[in-house]
């Protein structure tokens, strides 16, 4: 069995105060915090202002011991501009440089959006991202399900990028949930299943779910199966509302380690 790691989506939220973090807990500290308890973290403040070398510096600085997933910026992924995203992504890549000096980056992120539809222009736009971050760990999540299919998975293979594996409400316009290595990292992101407000307008409340042990039970069995494919399988929960991923995060280390000891 490969190396597993189970951590959270984020780290950095003010309303883990008292569930997570203790009351007082100084901002600063949330990370040094977090990594007592955790191996893992995807760190997604990067999806929206560009990270710097400085900064992840001081991050890996103030907790050792943890390693890290990094979600790409959007102007590589939502924001796709033609004339400056090669800048965008050298500059993205730059700056991960402390982490992988460190050998504590695991993988790159590239969540597409569900209007990322697989056609013959995003296919050739995705093949030259790809080879612009040759050389780092990557992984790719689709939200458009028609990238689910065979050719995605073998350019993925060929490639050796890991085609991510997806926890999501069952509601139309979503993709089906679908555990295939595509390289020696698997990469699993446990979203919740709000069917309800899934579409709707309050992100917060997209992510308000807490997975029931039935749930996380069935969701240990995927991982079992992810993990006798491949290298690492790194797993995140995004369902962040009120601390709800850390609860889910510990519940399932706690599964996990009673299957597989």
């Amino acid at each position: 069995m490969n190396t597993v790691l189970i951590g959270t989506s984020g780290y950095s939220y003010t309303e883990w105060v008292g569930p997570f973090y203790p009351n007082g807990t100084n901002t600063d500290d949330y990370l040094s915090f977090y990594a007592q308890c955790f191996p893992t973290v995807e760190l997604n403040f990067s999806y929206y202002r560009m990270p710097e070398a400085t900064q992840l510096a001081v991050m890996h600085q103030s907790a050792p011991s943890l390693r890290f997933s990094i979600k790409a910026h959007q102007s590589m992924t939502h924001q796709i501009e033609a004339h400056h995203w090669r800048a965008q992504s050298t500059l993205f890549y730059r700056a991960l440089e402390p982490l992988l000096t460190a050998a504590v980056l695991d993988a790159v992120l590239l969540q597409f959006p569900s209007s990322f539809h697989y056609e013959p222009e995003n296919r050739r736009y995705l093949d030259a991202l790809l080879q612009n971050l040759s050389g780092l760990p990557l992984a790719v999540e689709f939200r458009s399900g028609r990238w689910y299919n065979n050719r995605t998975l073998d350019a993925l293979r060929e490639r050796g990028v890991a085609f991510v594996s997806l926890d999501l409400p069952a509601v139309e316009g979503n993709p089906p949930m679908m555990d295939v290595p595509t390289s020696a990292l698997a990469y699993l992101r446990l979203h919740g299943r709000n069917r309800d407000t899934w579409w709707g307008s309050d992100a917060a409340s997209r992510y308000d779910y807490l997975y029931s042990d039935g749930e996380l039970t069935l969701i240990a069995e995927r991982l079992t199966a992810l993990a006798s494919q491949s290298e690492r399988t790194l797993v995140y929960f995004n369902n962040h509302k009120s601390g709800q991923a850390v609860a889910n995060a510990r519940r399932l280390r706690e599964l996990w380690e009673a299957l597989h000891g």
